[in-house]
């Protein structure tokens, strides 16, 4: 009897998804239109998506021309001095890709997050070591409270759910608020964030003695992985690798 009501209320479930299937098909995450599958896109976003493949930055995850067996380094990462040890970015922030990171991070649109962090989880591969926890780019309590959300630790707990990593989404703080970095240089980045992360008090015996995938949704200067790293080297967690959904390219 048992079994038969178990079989039962499966059915009903199978059916009810069905129907809904019908009411609601499958959109495209990108543009809306019609696809097979929930979470996918169609053919033309898919073609605007830059996926980060092949030959990237071991530091930062961006393209590389050519191939090669080691591992390589781009200009900005040759150039400014990276406290973490390696990363991963999954899309370049261009076309399609930079729209899906801003519609998730400005427009609510949290029904993106299984999609994006199965790619962060691919990109991610490379980095994962044991004992590895995931830990995301914290916001500001402030910040917070206008958003309703941090899109970092939502990235962060879909890709630990992937990996079969711990997450520990409260490990690092804002210990002060700073100001937006959209339109500031690269040295004004980093002046910006300098200080600014810090380990939770509370947290750090998650952390010490652990490596740490830290986790953010765009990449540009690097500035905040910088502080962030920095941060938990204080907490005593290391090594740290970054990996975020996207990585702003420098023109030309």
């Amino acid at each position: 009897m048992v079994a038969d009501t178990s079989l039962m209320r499966a059915q009903g479930k199978a059916l009810a998804r069905r129907a809904l299937r019908l009411a609601f098909p499958p959109a495209c995450a990108g543009c809306g239109t019609p696809v097979a599958d929930e979470g996918a896109l169609c053919g033309s976003c898919w073609q605007e998506t830059v996926f980060l493949t092949g030959l990237v930055c071991d530091l930062c995850g961006a393209a590389l021309p050519g191939t090669s067996d080691r591992a390589e380094q781009c200009d900005d990462c040759r150039r400014i001095p990276r406290p973490w040890a390696r990363g991963r970015a999954a899309l370049g922030y261009a076309g399609r890709g930079r729209d899906l990171a801003m519609q998730l991070k400005h427009g609510d649109r949290l029904e993106l997050v299984p999609m994006l962090a199965g790619w962060m989880a691919q990109a991610a591969a490379p980095l994962i070591l044991p004992g590895m926890v995931a830990v995301p780019i914290p916001l500001h309590w402030r910040r917070l409270l206008r958003r309703r959300f941090n899109q970092s630790a939502l990235l962060a707990q879909g890709v630990a759910r992937r990996l079969h990593l711990p997450c520990c989404p409260d490990a690092l703080l804002r210990s002060r608020a700073t100001p937006s970095q959209e339109g500031r240089s690269p040295d004004e980045r980093f002046a910006n964030l300098a200080a600014a992360i810090a380990p939770h008090p509370r947290r750090q015996s998650a952390i010490a003695g652990r490596p740490v995938l830290l986790i953010d949704d765009v990449m540009t200067s690097g500035a905040t992985f910088a502080s962030a790293t920095e941060a938990l080297g204080r907490a005593g967690a290391g090594p740290v690798h970054v990996l975020s959904l996207a990585r702003v390219a420098k023109d030309g």
